[in-house]
């Protein structure tokens, strides 16, 4: 039987932690990001599919890319982020369910004769694993801002619309037409002292119930 985790973890992972709009000059290096992805990736998945698909924009130009996309509330914000990850679900993700899920090969023709169970599977599961990488981040110090408000087709054709090349990937990694965006998350070190007091929560009889 495993043990519950410490009240001071569950507070950093959740109770106390925070959505960030604001940020520490501070970087995230490179093998931070590395280190995020090798935790949040152990997250279970569908069919063990991992259909998200995640671009970590750090470079400047990379961010300009990204400011025609955004609602005009994100650009600060977005903008001053040390990284902003674009967390994409992968259409062809049941190609790769040779190595993910090798016991039951036929798995990789049931997604592959039904587009719309591809879909729903991507997305759900690719939002699955955008709060993975929330939590993890959290469990290793970093402080997220997760976003909609950005125009998904214009980000789409911009990263993944197969004319453009992705800075630092090479582009069969980003298939033309076959990864879609699904959220944005900032990413970095918050400053505490600009958070606005924080929202309620439901309380358990107004959101769940036992049968």
């Amino acid at each position: 039987m495993k043990n519950a985790l410490a009240d001071e973890a569950l507070d950093q992972l959740f109770r106390e932690a925070r959505t960030h709009s604001a940020w520490l000059d501070k970087p995230v290096t490179d093998d931070m990001l590395r280190r995020l992805y090798g935790v949040m990736k152990w997250g279970p998945t569908s069919a063990n599919a991992s259909p998200a698909r995640f671009v970590f924009l750090r470079s400047r130009e990379a961010k300009e890319r990204l400011r025609p996309t955004l609602a005009p509330g994100n650009v600060e914000k977005t903008m001053a982020a040390p990284v902003t990850i674009i967390i994409a679900y992968d259409l062809l993700f049941y190609q790769k369910l040779s190595k993910l899920f090798p016991h039951n090969p036929a798995m990789r023709a049931m997604f592959a004769e039904n587009p719309q169970l591809v879909e729903v599977t991507a997305k759900r599961n690719s939002s699955l694993q955008g709060a993975y990488l929330m939590i993890a981040a959290r469990a290793l110090g970093l402080d997220c801002g997760p976003m909609s408000g950005f125009d998904n087709a214009k980000l789409d054709e911009e990263f993944f619309g197969g004319g453009k090349e992705c800075e630092g990937c090479e582009q069969e990694f980003f298939p033309a037409g076959h990864v879609k965006s699904n959220f944005l998350c900032n990413l970095g070190y918050g400053d505490a002292s600009r958070l606005y007091p924080r929202a309620p929560r439901l309380e358990f009889d107004e959101a769940c119930t036992f049968l």
